[in-house]
């Protein structure tokens, strides 16, 4: 089952503006199913990360556009709903996103800049 830090996260994205209702009512549907499931276990000597956070800022201003932090259990919803904010992330580096996920690499795991947009995107998993 879904905690309530997990909820709470969620509920404030939708109060922030970040995503929809709709959008919010899906990501609670896939914590309350991702929570019935058999967890998989961590790599042998580390904790399993919890969230998955996106980071869009305006290389000109230095300002974060977008700052959302997904629970992990959500990450398949969650970068389906990403990729409306970076749509250049697709094909290969959304497989290199996959991977280092599944393989359980943490901190950083992609940086991007889009000179023509000013933008920068970071992905971590926390």
């Amino acid at each position: 089952m879904a905690s309530a830090e997990e909820r709470m996260q969620i509920l404030r994205m939708i109060e922030e503006g970040k995503i929809s209702a709709a959008e919010g009512a899906e990501l609670l549907r896939a914590l309350d199913k991702s929570g019935r499931g058999a967890k998989s276990e961590p790599l042998k000597g580390s904790s399993s990360p919890r969230w998955f956070r996106v980071r869009v800022t305006d290389t000109g201003t230095g300002r974060n556009k977008v700052n959302v932090n997904i629970p992990m259990g959500l990450v398949n919803v969650g970068i389906k709903m990403g990729a409306k904010f970076a749509p250049e992330i697709e094909g290969t580096e959304y497989e290199n996103i996959m991977e280092a996920i599944r393989s359980g690499q943490q901190g950083k795991i992609m940086d991007i800049f889009d000179e023509e947009d000013g933008e920068r995107v970071e992905i971590f998993v926390e």
